[in-house]
């Protein structure tokens, strides 16, 4: 019972959340910030060499089991959760920007998880289609179907958010209640593997590193690539590792990144909104 609660609740969380973003965000106004070739390479960079070179490096400095060090390795590959408006509208950050590097980091984590998955897991052959397609589905097709339906019938978009946006904020809590639940046991027999230690490590070095990598861009922009990258897209992790065979010491790595990221990410939202008071808002 307790697994299929997971799945539902993951399946819940990305397809709500995501369908939000799109019911919310102005396709125009998304794309304007795609036109910044700064804030697009910036990104780019951040998401995918920052984020998997400091995974890497964690797993060689810190003594993790190898299936701790996969389950990380693969986090890396998946920047922006889905609850990222909610922590930047805390942080003050400009929500264009947020849309814009939610379509870069879904495309992304489609194009990219599929290639680098049998270099991470050694030994595993995996058709590539497999790991995209339930991806396509949780990530690029909800956020396209809220775009659509707010370009062509915005009326009914806005009643449809007032019923999604609750609906999502639920799935979230109850995704954080039975991931602890289910992992609870995983969790405790990671207490002295160093695996909670990584966590904490990877989301903070994320947060910081993003602050300094992003200095000189606008502060509403630096919030959004600070808490984009950090917050991790866990529901797109689990869901490949439904179709791909791990230890299962590997999930329990990823599940347990779900209450660490929301946290510091949450944490990070009111640190960057302090630092940012006077230069937007």
């Amino acid at each position: 019972m307790a697994e299929g609660l997971l799945k539902a609740s993951a399946i819940a969380f990305m397809l709500g959340n995501l369908l939000a973003i799109g019911l919310e965000g102005d396709l125009k106004a998304a794309l304007t910030p795609l036109r910044d070739l700064r804030f697009l390479l910036t990104a780019t960079l951040l998401s995918w060499l920052f984020c998997p070179a400091f995974a890497w490096l964690i797993s060689q400095v810190l003594p993790l089991a190898p299936p701790y060090a996969i389950g990380l390795l693969l986090i890396g590959l998946a920047p922006a959760a889905p609850f990222l408006p909610m922590v930047v509208r805390r942080a003050g950050g400009d929500l264009a920007y947020t849309v814009a590097f939610m379509l870069i980091a879904a495309i992304c984590t489609i194009l990219m998880m599929p290639l680098a998955v049998p270099f991470i897991v050694p030994g595993l052959s995996v058709d590539p289609w497999t790991v995209a397609k339930p991806l396509l589905v949780l990530l690029l097709l909800p956020m396209a179907v809220g775009m659509a339906a707010r370009t062509v019938a915005p009326v009914i978009a806005l009643r449809l958010l007032k019923i999604v946006k609750p609906t999502a904020s639920a799935a979230t809590v109850l995704l954080l209640v039975s991931v602890s639940v289910r992992y609870f046991e995983g969790f405790v027999g990671s207490v002295g593997g160093y695996a909670i230690a990584a966590q904490l490590v990877y989301a903070v070095g994320l947060v910081v590193g993003t602050h300094a990598l992003s200095a000189g861009m606008a502060a509403s922009q630096r919030s959004v690539l600070s808490l984009g990258i950090c917050s991790r897209n866990l529901g797109a992790v689990l869901a490949l590792l439904l179709v791909t065979p791990v230890d299962p010491r590997a999930m329990v790595m990823v599940a347990l990144a779900v209450p660490i990221t929301f946290g510091v990410t949450y944490l990070a939202a009111g640190w960057l909104s302090n630092r940012g008071k006077g230069e937007y808002r």
